[in-house]
């Protein structure tokens, strides 16, 4: 169901042209399912920064088709990216 959820763009800098980009959630679902340090490392800032909801992404990921192997451990990386403490403003 991603491609519903694709987010357009469309301001000055796209210079009269549309981008349609990943909605937050299905982005960061994908970037656990790469599994890359850079994606591990960009999913913990988007954690950090309050962007996403930690429920929503338990639902997209059941979305996914994926080796329950592979769920878990993305689930374990969503408790411990949540589990971190926010810094505070």
């Amino acid at each position: 169901g991603w491609q519903q959820r694709l987010v357009p763009i469309d301001n000055a800098n796209t210079r009269g042209y549309v981008g349609l980009c990943l909605e937050v959630h299905d982005l960061l679902i994908s970037k656990y399912v790469a599994g890359r340090d850079k994606d591990h490392e960009f999913c913990a800032a988007v954690v950090q920064a309050g962007l996403v909801d930690q429920q929503q992404l338990y639902t997209r990921l059941e979305q996914t088709d994926l080796a329950d192997a592979a769920r878990e451990r993305i689930r374990q990386r969503i408790v411990s990216g949540f589990a971190l403490e926010r810094p505070t403003q």
